[in-house]
């Protein structure tokens, strides 16, 4: 099986130690700003699965009795060995998901940093002991991890959403299954390639790829895993729960998201604009915490509104291999039918159109970056993510109003504000419904704090000390005198 890209590499499952590349079905990766095809990957056959579970199951024997700090070496040497291979892997990256090689860059560095922080902050977990009552010499609260593990992760960040599901679990013991995305199963492979040459026990980690139904479904089903964290859309993540449910095993689910963005009339609008744009335009908008709902306070509307539209409209579009590329495509034809339907739908109430609202006539994935103002509280667009270059511009009359525009979705998951008086900031900060808020900028992702929703935008937490947690069962020890 050979890839059709010179630069791409070879899609692989691993399972148990050995990298496997020829099964009986394939699929194809594509290159969202060209079309073309990246190369064949295997698919998952239930005898993959099988093997994988069983190896996880094995490894997890041992992997968990293992010191956190010898657990921890490995990561340490794992972040090292990503670091080498960080060029390769970023390229990988852009070819099979089309965002700009600079936010690839940064995505796998992000992930080595991960691996690093993980085994640091491991050490920050221990087990509770209680007062000693009369007639015991001992009563313990234990933290023990919870088992093997299977992580799903999206195609959107396909490297780093899968580790910092991954390296939380290894951290405190687990050993892992993950499945990454079928439409990005390249540049995951290497941080499992460094964890390997750091000496990670065999099993430990296995990587499933192909019927993403089949395999997700077999995981769930198995008596071997514990838990599941999955990241991806609401209804799909809402169908696993379900699944997971039935079987009764906890999950992590971080899902959909459709955050609003409070601007207040005396925010500094020069920052607001610069920072929503990047914001915007990153990944192409595919990005679950990406800011969608722009309340402008009425009387400060047209300072936000047309300066953003123009910025918007001023970005270089392409392939994310130009290093003059600020935005690239978005993952698939069926992204852009789902995003230009909820524009043209918004129009069609009345939505007034700033700039954007159409594919672009090239090859490859693109539409243009698009501003709607005024858009009415029935279009779909007001509820449904867009998950794509599209912004909604709005009006508010006072904080209350602010408040319940920002609040009314089902979803929870990001939110943010922009103002320059800190009594505004901090009680829009507590009213605003939702599992993180920045205030004055956009930055709610951090290696030490944990991210996750509410409502329809999910349950659990990953990353931070959270996230560590998440993936440790507790046990009540109560040692009677002797």
């Amino acid at each position: 099986m050979i890839a059709h890209h010179p630069d791409y590499g070879q899609p692989a499952l691993f399972v148990n130690g050995d990298w496997i590349v020829e099964t009986p079905r394939t699929g194809e990766v594509f290159n969202p700003a060209t079309g073309e095809v990246l190369a064949s990957f295997p698919m998952a056959e239930s005898d993959h699965i099988d093997r994988a579970l069983a190896s996880s199951l094995a490894a997890f024997s041992v992997w968990s009795r293992l010191p956190h700090e010898e657990r921890g070496a490995i990561m340490r040497a794992a972040a090292g060995e990503l670091r080498k291979a960080s060029e390769d892997a970023a390229r990988h990256m852009t070819l099979e998901l089309g965002k700009p090689l600079g936010e690839s860059r940064l995505e796998i560095e992000n992930c080595a940093a991960l691996l690093e922080w993980s085994a640091s902050a491991v050490a920050n977990l221990a087990d509770r002991d209680l007062d000693v009552m009369r007639g015991f010499v001992a009563r313990t609260m234990r933290a023990e991890p919870i088992g093997p593990v299977a992580a799903i992760a999206p195609w959107n960040f396909p490297a780093s959403l899968a580790t910092r599901k991954m390296a939380s679990a290894l951290v405190v013991g687990c050993s892992v299954v993950v499945k990454p995305a079928e439409e990005t199963p390249m540049c995951f492979q290497a941080v499992v390639k460094a964890l390997e040459a750091a000496g990670l026990p065999r099993g430990t980690v296995n990587i499933l790829i192909g019927d993403p139904g089949q395999i997700s479904s077999t995981l769930i089903a198995s008596p071997v895993i514990r838990k599941i964290a999955f990241t991806g859309s609401t209804r799909v993540g809402k169908l696993l729960a379900g699944q997971a449910g039935a079987e009764g095993k906890p999950c992590v689910l971080e899902l959909g998201g459709h955050a609003p963005v409070v601007i207040f009339d005396d925010a500094d609008f020069d920052k607001a604009v610069t920072l929503s744009v990047a914001s915007k335009a990153r990944n192409a908008g595919q990005v679950c915490i990406s800011p969608t709902r722009f309340l402008v306070q009425a009387g400060a509307y047209d300072a936000f509104a047309e300066p953003f539209a123009k910025a918007l409209s001023e970005l270089k579009i392409g392939d994310g291999q130009d290093p003059d590329t600020q935005m690239g495509p978005l993952m698939s034809p069926a992204r852009i039918e789902a995003v230009d339907t909820l524009v043209q739908e918004a129009v069609a109430k009345g939505a007034r159109l700033l700039t954007g609202g159409r594919r672009l006539n090239r090859s490859g994935n693109f539409y243009a970056p698009t501003v709607l103002a005024d858009v009415p509280p029935d279009a779909r667009i007001m509820q449904e993510e867009p998950f794509g270059p599209v912004a909604v511009v709005n009006r508010f009359t006072d904080f209350d109003d602010a408040v319940l525009q920002a609040n009314n979705t089902d979803f929870a998951l990001a939110a943010y504000a922009f103002t320059g008086s800190q009594d505004r900031a901090d009680r829009i900060s507590r009213a605003l419904d939702a599992g993180m808020v920045g205030i004055n900028g956009f930055g709610v992702v951090f290696l030490d704090s944990s991210l996750g929703g509410r409502r329809q935008s999910g349950y659990g937490r990953e990353g931070g000390i959270e996230g560590l947690e998440a993936y440790l069962t507790h046990k009540f020890v109560a040692q009677a005198e002797i």
